[in-house]
């Protein structure tokens, strides 16, 4: 080959090697193994960029859930049969997380078949998490999570937020992967039919 057959192959090859690079950095990173990972909270929050990439475990078909709230309820799941329940696993320094409350707050209040409940899922204190609802205050119920146990049935979420919409029947219908509009829950549930956006 000759030096200009060389030299004239050297940019073709060096934008190949660039191009690869560029496909190579989109693809997903293998997580890393639920044991060597610590829960999130306020001293370990998840970066910005690993927001929404899922959980370790799995969710069941029907999940079961019951929890205390902060204002010192009882939330059972299985109560709520017959409406559409959004579940939403946030916590206070998620700033996807609080973005997206003041619309699901605005949800739970304006649809009747619709409710939301809120699983702050850090390590915080009721007291503390009062007062938060005092500045950012909401009208779904709000539970803290046991982040070293929490609920059996829900996947561990290592990314927030992380939201699942459950069926009238109880039944596991939809799980959003970081931030989440009411528009895309309540086309969610039209496409599982239930009532139309509106309705």
């Amino acid at each position: 080959m000759s030096r200009r057959q060389a030299t004239g192959l050297a940019p073709a090859l060096a934008a190949m090697l660039f191009t690869g690079a560029l496909f190579t950095g989109c693809q997903q990173q293998p997580a890393t193994p639920p044991a060597q990972q610590a829960p999130a909270g306020p001293s370990s929050p998840a970066p910005a960029a690993e927001s929404g990439k899922g959980e370790t475990g799995k969710t069941a078909a029907m999940p079961s859930l019951v929890v205390e709230t902060v204002d010192g309820q009882t939330y059972d799941l299985a109560a709520r049969r017959g409406r559409w329940v959004v579940v939403n696993f946030w916590a206070t320094w998620c700033a996807p997380c609080l973005k997206e409350m003041p619309e699901l707050s605005a949800l739970d209040a304006m649809r009747e078949h619709i409710e939301v409940v809120g699983l702050a899922y850090e390590e915080i204190e009721p007291e503390a998490m009062r007062a938060f609802l005092r500045e950012r205050p909401v009208v779904y119920p709000i539970a803290i999570l046991d982040v070293y146990d929490p609920p059996a049935d829900f996947a561990t979420p290592r990314g927030l937020p992380l939201t699942y919409l459950i069926a009238p029947d109880g039944r596991l219908a939809k799980r959003f992967l970081g931030p989440v509009t009411a528009h895309e829950i309540e086309a969610a549930i039209e496409a599982a039919g239930g009532p139309k956006t509106g309705a």
